[in-house]
């Protein structure tokens, strides 16, 4: 039999390639295109409208980079909500925190959740956790008339194509600002700073001119476009890089014994240092904070 092989167009001329020992599901969603395939390399791989979302060899560098960077930031998150993350990676990744009181997820596409439950159990775990909410409805509209409501908001939206281009606007992250306790944090995915640096310059850009303190981190998820994965967190109060706050993740992830495989408190430090091309695409964007 000739080999199967799924293909990835992350920019022109650039493909990753992955090859397949089994198609295990492809369904139409109302909202987008799903599957799931066994690989040879990267074990089971959930891709939406042909774009790999997670995959067993990866999935756990970019969700704990998302997660435990603005967790660990904020000193006591009871209330946290995710837009986005389907797949359920984040919320396990939330639920490890022993602060954590109640975790809503706001994801557009019930297959997704659906998807992941059946071929994914060891990341969508969270989901059968008491303290988590599922509501099925566009992000953007879930946050809207929200006041003051959770200390940490992760968005882990996929690709800013079709409706996702909404979680990457000012408009979505001034709702959330609202949404926001006084002390609250902020986390957004924000593409690979490789082949979308006008993503990474846009987002910070906007998210410059809402909060105080803005901050861009890296991580590493070779599967995703360049392999080079770019974060942006906004807080209204505690600065990732404040000694007191980079000691306090430290104390509090031994404390709890965060089970971890790539964050570790010295990536947590470190992952704010940014290459010049990376920190040249935030200079235009310094001293535009206006307070509210």
């Amino acid at each position: 039999m000739p080999e199967m092989w799924f293909s990835e167009r992350q920019a022109d001329g650039l493909l990753l390639s992955l090859r397949v020992e089994r198609t295990l599901h492809v369904e139409k969603t109302p909202y987008q295109d799903l599957a799931v395939f066994e690989t040879s390399h990267c074990g089971r791989v959930l891709t939406l409208d042909g774009i790999i979302q997670v995959t067993d060899a990866d999935e756990f560098m970019y969700h704990e980079m998302l997660v435990h960077v603005p967790m660990l930031t904020h000193p006591h998150p009871e209330r946290v909500l995710v837009v986005g993350g389907g797949d359920g990676g984040s919320s396990r990744e939330i639920l490890k925190h022993p602060s954590v009181v109640s975790l809503e997820v706001a994801e557009l596409d019930e297959r997704v959740v659906e998807a992941s439950k059946a071929f994914f159990p060891a990341l969508s775990v969270g989901f059968s956790d008491p303290r988590v909410s599922i509501t099925f409805t566009d992000g953007t509209k879930y946050v809207k008339g929200k006041e003051s409501s959770y200390d940490v908001v992760i968005v882990d939206a996929p690709d800013p194509i079709g409706m996702a281009r909404a979680l990457f606007e000012k408009e979505f992250y001034s709702d959330l600002y609202r949404a926001l306790k006084p002390d609250g944090i902020l986390c957004t995915q924000t593409e690979s700073p490789i082949i979308n640096a006008d993503v990474v310059s846009r987002v910070y850009g906007a998210l410059s001119t809402l909060f105080p303190i803005v901050r861009l981190y890296l991580g590493s998820t070779p599967t995703y476009q360049s392999g080079l994965w770019c974060y942006t967190l906004a807080s209204k109060r505690y600065d990732p890089l404040d000694p007191d706050r980079l000691a306090d993740a430290r104390r509090r992830a031994d404390a709890s014994g965060l089970l971890v495989r790539y964050w570790t408190p010295e990536v947590h430090a470190a992952c704010f240092a940014l290459p010049k091309f990376v920190k040249d695409l935030t200079e235009a964007h310094q001293g535009r904070y206006r307070s509210p």
